[in-house]
């Protein structure tokens, strides 16, 4: 059974920086995709980047990118996502997500598996 815990959310003035962590468990991810997807309230679930496990260059929502970078850390089953230059746009609940496969989907609907979500706020 595939698990994905997210943490590292939190409450932080805007400009600054947050680092949120997914820690996977239950498979040999090598062939999965890893995703991080955010959802304010009222607002549909909004893709945010994504990276496969195998490595390659991840694909970033606009919004997000030259300010957030999505890593792995191979041997501790843990996908990360650095935020800097915090915007109170970017307040969400974050979510890390998995699927099976090499595409970078922006597509919630593609992906198989869910953690349970990290709030990130940013005040002005």
């Amino acid at each position: 059974q595939v698990q994905l815990v997210e943490s590292g959310g939190g409450l932080v003035q805007a400009g600054g920086s947050l680092r949120l962590s997914c820690a996977a468990s239950g498979r040999t991810f090598s062939t999965y995709t890893m995703g991080w997807f955010r959802q304010a309230p009222g607002k549909e679930r909004e893709f945010v980047a994504a990276s496969r496990w195998s490595g390659g260059s991840p694909r970033y929502a606009d919004s997000v990118k030259g300010r957030f970078t999505i890593s792995r850390d191979n041997a501790k089953n843990t996908v990360y996502l650095q935020m800097n230059s915090l915007k109170p746009e970017d307040t969400a609940v974050y979510y890390c997500a998995a699927r099976y496969g090499s595409s970078l989907y922006s597509d919630h609907m593609k992906y198989d598996y869910w953690g349970q979500g990290t709030q990130v706020t940013v005040s002005s």
